[in-house]
């Protein structure tokens, strides 16, 4: 940022000191996390609930509504509201734990990540927030009913009749580094005027408790003036949080003793003092105005139709007027911020298209958070201190994790920990806006911090040492080409780090995941929960193992993966031809087993049905294959890779390698995709599907009546609706199609791969067939729809697929976004038509988002469906507000 002008600069997009230090890094939930859980039973949603967490003040992090930190979350700053009626202040979004929920966790709130630059010099969030009490026990209640009922909703309360409520817009905007300006906007949307009570809260992550070095040095916030709240600590010193004129409330971020755990406090102004002063009067907030949370209190009726606005600014430098440039500074972001997102959008994309990019990349922005977790403390206590007593030490086997960094989540409520194939989607989009955050967020699970000296990635906190399918380095390469194809220069140095570690990685699966040595993968869970018919993690008993078409070909994917890189790096090094070679071997192997029908018989692709399915293998030494027509027999298409002629010609070692074993064992050769031929552009493609079992797997993908729904693929066929699969071995297990969410609770309240239809894996296929389409070429066509007698290419097909995602976001012509339920607010109310939210996933019959509501994370993708087309992928008509509307991609 140049200080002098104030304004956004381009090297703020690089990757200088403070380019992120502040940002929207708090997260929406901490209560409810492993992290925070020492109970003894590891029951870590009753550890610390919704209802305990105003009082205790947690280890590892800190939460709020619209927060906004520092990059090692020292100070915090977020919004409290209170409108006079709830029991409690509203410091916290509200939401069911797994157990409450008849679909497992779910926020019960209404909020939205609406826009943020990439370097978050300007952010914008809403809250919607009831003139009426919180139905906090009708909630509670009217969800405690079968799983086959869907989930009971804030809009089926009576929270939002007659429009009787606030729409609570927060913006930031940074004027500097260690110059950040909060505006809290508050609408009255409802029919009479109506009071509500605004609370900017600052304070410090209490990192002192825990912290010998620090537990003599407490940092302090005390009043500096009627207007202004000082901070003074030993790790980022003074500021000065500058407010309108307001009653300044302080308190100590530190556990209510008395009301959790019954025995006296050790601060007389405990966590929870504001929340009681404010609601009841109570004699909780420090007279003396210190403390290390504070808080300003704000008091208005707005008119009917009218707004309010509540101005804060935290900053370094003492100013004698905090507003003389507070609205400019707001104007000029958000000015930057527009003409940032116009450069980076296709001109021709529709007014829809182009407000969905905007919102999707705001939502990616937003669900970042400073994640902090070090394994050995939360296992053995802090230095000095008596160590946890646990009945079970989860994650007992990774002493060496410590976490403690910026990190993108899946959702900051429902899912506020990284997984790491969830955050290798996110890099892909994230390369778009900010290519050095997407390679930094890549590198950090391969540090050694993170990855287990065996080579495994993380997984997530619940269970570190669960299996994600292995994607990392199909992102690292997404992301260094995309960073290549952009800038016009390879970061050869990421590339060559990256995949040092990604062999580390590629060797963990191999020695851990192929148990017979056979070249067929396991893997369990493989984040596809119920999409089989048993916990494959958890298999019945009689059975020695399970050979899984799935974990097999994303091994495929990897080894292509690896073969590409390693043939990127063999034009810096030559060396890195004989990776190249070994990746190539790999591949074949892979590409023998999945088909190979000998003693064993346990090909896992079936000539008869012309599908890949999971084998298992009994303990009496007889196999059976589980013919479920599920994603998982749809994930050997992404085993495919384009190598270009000029490469091949030029990688002499790796080209004469090739060659020798396409010479002396034809029988791998036949299996793989015509690597003896050359495609249309006179490339060559590596694949485990050669032409006709590539049609075949692709009727069934485009059939109607199994994966194709009108808004992408789905996870199950739909031939399960009709055609239950049955297998018996020690109990009856029976998997049948579910659109939505899954009344299995095979893997608690949150099991739900029976059928949606999922961002992550519908992108994988897109891209796939676009590899496909390179190759073969513009005359080679399948139907679409199956059955339909309509032909088309795989490019064609390929922009179907996407438009029929894109098809989700679209309103109707009530002008309600497909993806909303049939609740009124989202078809009478135009402040609720006007915001997207981003699903987890999207039922496979009508579109409907389903699970987290928040998940910009992998939903993010439709961002890349956007941006990564040309003028081609346009051509399609599209139905647009109800007009036909042709797309063309302009020159960029």
């Amino acid at each position: 940022m140049d200080k002098h002008s104030g304004k956004l600069q381009p090297s703020e997009l690089k990757d200088t000191k403070n380019r992120l230090k502040w940002g929207p890094y708090l997260t929406e939930r901490q209560w409810g996390t492993v992290r925070e859980d020492y109970s003894f039973d590891g029951d870590a949603w009753n550890c610390i609930t919704h209802d305990k967490a105003r009082s205790i003040a947690y280890r590892w992090g800190e939460e709020g509504i619209a927060g906004f930190c520092d990059d090692r979350q020292i100070i915090c700053l977020a919004p409290a509201f209170w409108n006079g009626q709830d029991p409690i202040l509203k410091e916290r979004l509200f939401g069911l734990t797994n157990e409450q929920g008849n679909h497992g966790e779910d926020v019960k709130e209404l909020y939205y990540h609406i826009d943020s630059s990439p370097s978050h010099n300007y952010a914008k969030y809403l809250y919607k927030y009831p003139q009426a009490a919180f139905p906090y026990d009708e909630l509670l209640k009217k969800n405690r009913q079968s799983r086959t009922l869907p989930e009971y909703e804030l809009l089926e309360t009576d929270a939002f009749k007659d429009k009787r409520y606030f729409d609570c817009y927060i913006e930031y905007a940074q004027a500097d580094v260690d110059d950040v300006l909060m505006k809290v906007t508050v609408y009255n949307r409802g029919p009479e005027a109506a009071t509500i009570h605004v609370l900017p809260h600052i304070w410090f992550r209490n990192y002192w408790k825990h912290n010998d070095w620090f537990r003599n040095k407490r940092p302090k916030l005390s009043s500096s003036s009627d207007h202004c709240i000082k901070t003074s600590s030993t790790r980022n010193w003074e500021l000065f949080f500058y407010h309108q004129a307001g009653e300044q409330l302080f308190c100590e971020n530190e556990t209510n003793n008395k009301r959790i755990y019954h025995t006296d406090n050790e601060y007389p102004y405990v966590k929870d003092g504001i929340n009681d002063y404010v609601l009841h009067g109570q004699p909780t907030v420090n007279p003396d105005k210190i403390g290390t949370k504070a808080a300003v209190w704000y008091k208005k009726e707005i008119a009917a139709g009218g707004k309010e606005v509540f101005k804060a600014r935290l900053s370094r430098a003492e100013l004698n007027d905090a507003w003389s440039d507070f609205d400019a500074v707001f104007s000029s972001r958000k000015s930057e911020t527009d003409s940032y997102y116009k450069s980076l959008t296709p001109v021709a994309l529709s007014p829809e298209h182009q407000k969905l990019l905007r919102n999707a990349f705001g939502g990616l922005l937003w669900t970042k958070q400073f994640y902090y977790i070090d394994v050995y403390k939360w296992l053995n206590g802090e230095p000095g201190d008596t160590p946890p007593q646990r009945l079970k030490k989860r994650n007992a086997d990774w002493h060496h994790l410590t976490n403690r960094h910026i990190i993108s989540m899946p959702d900051k409520w429902e899912y506020p920990w990284y997984a790491a194939w969830d955050l290798a989607f996110h890099a892909t989009s994230f390369v778009h806006v900010d290519p050095a955050f997407a390679k930094d967020q890549l590198q950090l699970m391969l540090k050694e911090y993170y990855m287990h000296p065996n080579g495994q990635i993380p997984a997530y906190e619940w269970n570190f040492s669960d299996v994600n399918p292995p994607v990392h380095a199909w992102a690292v390469w997404e992301v260094y080409d995309k960073d290549k194809q952009k800038t016009g220069k390879p970061d050869i140095d990421f590339l060559e780090r990256a995949f040092q570690k990604l062999l580390m990685n590629f060797t963990w699966w191999v020695n851990r995941k192929d148990e017979n040595g056979t070249n067929l993968f396991e893997g369990g869970f493989l984040g596809l929960d119920n999409i089989g018919v048993f916990d494959r993690s958890k298999m019945p008993a009689g059975i020695k193992n399970m050979q899984q078409a799935d974990s097999t070909s994303w091994m495929a994917m990897f080894s292509l993966n690896m073969l590409r890189i390693s043939l990127e790096l063999a034009g810096h090094n030559i060396a890195y031809e004989e990776s190249a070679a070994k990746f190539f071997r790999h591949f074949l192997n892979i590409a023998w087993a999945m088909h190979h029908i000998g003693d064993r018989n346990i090909s896992l692709w079936d000539d008869t049905d012309e599908f890949f399915y999971d084998v298992v293998q009994f303990e009496n030494g007889g196999t059976h294959r589980l013919k479920i027509r599920s994603l998982v027999g749809i994930i050997p298409l992404f085993a495919v890779e384009m190598i270009s002629k000029s490469i091949f010609d030029h990688s002499y070692e790796f080209k004469v390698r090739v060659i020798n074993i396409m010479r002396t064992r034809p029988d791998l050769a036949s299996l793989i995709s015509h690597f003896e031929q050359r495609g249309q552009t006179g490339d060559y493609m590596l694949s485990l599907l050669r032409g006709h079992r590539l049609e075949h797997l692709l009727k069934r993908l485009l059939d109607e009546s199994e994966f194709l729904s009108d808004y992408g693929i789905r996870s199950l066929s739909k031939y399960h609706l009709e055609h239950p699969y049955e297998f018996h071995h020690n109990g009856s297990h029976v998997i049948q199609y579910e659109p939505g969410e899954s009344s299995s609770y095979m893997f608690g309240g949150n099991s739900n791969w029976r059928g949606p239809i999922w961002f992550p894996l519908n992108y994988l296929i897109i891209q796939s067939l676009r590899k496909y389409y390179t190759f073969y070429g513009p005359t080679y066509v399948y139907e679409f729809p199956t059955g339909s007698g309509n032909k088309l290419n795989l490019r064609q097909i390929a922009n179907e697929l996407t438009l029929r995602l894109l098809k989700m976001f679209e309103q109707d012509e009530n002008g309600k976004y497909r993806y909303h339920s049939d609740h009124a607010e989202f078809s009478e109310d135009e402040h609720f038509q006007e915001h997207h939210l981003f699903y987890e996933f999207f039922n496979g019959d009508t579109g409907q988002g389903l699970g987290a509501s928040h998940q910009t994370g992998w939903t993010a993708l439709v961002t890349n469906l956007l941006l990564e087309m040309d003028e081609e992928d346009y051509k399609n008509s599209v139905t647009v507000n109800s007009q036909e509307v042709a797309y063309g991609f302009a020159e960029r």
